[in-house]
């Protein structure tokens, strides 16, 4: 397969911030645009790579060797030259001696959160100094030694960003990244670590309106297109009643063991809802307010959890997401490939973003607004 790049810059398609379309930078008094890229990228933890090398055997031995990899990593980087890089397996001890130096030499500064139970990687984001500051970094750990279900060490974490270029309508920026449980028969954690980082997003990115700032979430979700974990994050929506567990994700066409998916997925002890906020965060919310649960206000109703509700079978989120690519190139309908390696090449990689209140039909690879 041969490796193809799709190049954000040169196609056009950065991030539009309080786009005023009778505006730019040079306006005063007004909104203005703020252009910025993003760039997700595995770059394969090496300690994964070698206790997974059966997953490498097309591969020359000789471009495994992390000496081989790191300097081309690293070019591809200053070659894209993305004002934001979210990077999964990211390992700890290459971060620490050479990864964060590097990207801090090209003018990155970096966040990273390492896996939790002694794994050897973990998420980082990185972004332009010369185009943000940082307001939180918020690490989400997805481990949960009270919950059974939850007894996988994987992680995310969450940016709020103030650009530097003065942008009226947005003050921040909402970046997240993660890397979601691999095992394809496992769709109910996944489900649970994705509405653990989205509950997080949820209590990062409300605005004084009540709205939410521009959200761009990334990372390796183990999830083919089209799948019901990946038409959950773009639709809002999803009712896994009768879903078998090894569906959620698409990875298998036909998974062994159908168990079914139970009703909730997850224990109320979590406390994230099934719209995917933090309950109790939510509750005090709603009595600092002085507002009373049997007689919620309809703009909160969605996000309060009602005894009906606590044994529904939908999922929901408040995020009007887009996805970035289309996942399928127009020209011969072939399937886009984010990962490749002796077992398969699919796309499980990706770049999410929050529409415009006003564009009512994004569509996937288009040029959009936040």
């Amino acid at each position: 397969i041969k490796r193809h790049w799709e190049y954000f810059c040169q196609q056009s398609k950065t991030k539009k911030i309080a786009k005023n379309k009778g505006s730019d930078q040079g306006s005063t008094g007004s909104e203005a645009t703020f252009d910025f890229t993003v760039m997700s990228y595995n770059i394969l933890s090496q300690n994964l790579l070698e206790g997974n090398s059966h997953l490498y055997k097309h591969c020359r031995q000789r471009l495994l060797f992390w000496t081989y990899r790191f300097p081309n990593i690293l070019q591809e980087i200053k070659e894209l030259d993305a004002d934001v890089l979210c990077l999964q397996e990211v390992q700890e001890d290459h971060y620490r001696t050479e990864i964060k130096l590097s990207l801090e030499s090209l003018g990155y500064h970096c966040e990273y959160k390492m896996r939790t139970g002694r794994k050897p990687d973990g998420c980082a984001i990185c972004f332009k100094t010369s185009k943000f500051s940082l307001i939180s970094s918020n690490p989400v750990e997805f481990f949960r030694r009270d919950i059974p279900l939850l007894d996988r060490d994987n992680v995310g974490l969450v940016l709020l960003l103030q650009p530097r270029f003065h942008c009226k309508a947005n003050a921040a920026i909402c970046i997240a990244n993660t890397h979601l449980l691999y095992n394809p028969r496992r769709g109910d954690i996944k489900l649970t670590q994705l509405a653990m980082l989205l509950a997080e997003i949820a209590s990062v990115a409300p605005q004084k309106d009540g709205s939410f700032c521009p959200i761009i979430i990334c990372g390796d979700f183990n999830s083919v297109p089209g799948s019901p974990l990946y038409r959950f994050i773009k639709e809002g929506k999803l009712n896994y009643e009768g879903l078998a567990i090894g569906k959620v994700s698409g990875q298998e066409q036909f998974p062994k063991g159908q168990r079914i998916l139970s009703i909730p997925i997850w224990p109320k002890k979590l406390g994230i809802s099934q719209n995917c906020v933090y309950e109790i965060k939510q509750q005090q919310k709603e009595e600092n307010a002085g507002e009373e649960l049997e007689a919620p206000k309809p703009d909160n109703a969605q996000e309060i959890v009602i005894a009906s509700e606590k044994l529904s079978s939908k999922l929901r989120h408040r995020f009007k997401l887009s996805s970035v690519y289309s996942h399928y190139f127009p020209e011969t309908g072939i399937p886009e490939v984010t990962t490749c390696h002796s077992r398969s090449a699919v796309t499980v990689d990706y770049i999410f973003y929050s529409a415009a209140n006003d564009d009512t039909a994004a569509q996937p690879g288009k040029e959009s607004n936040l």
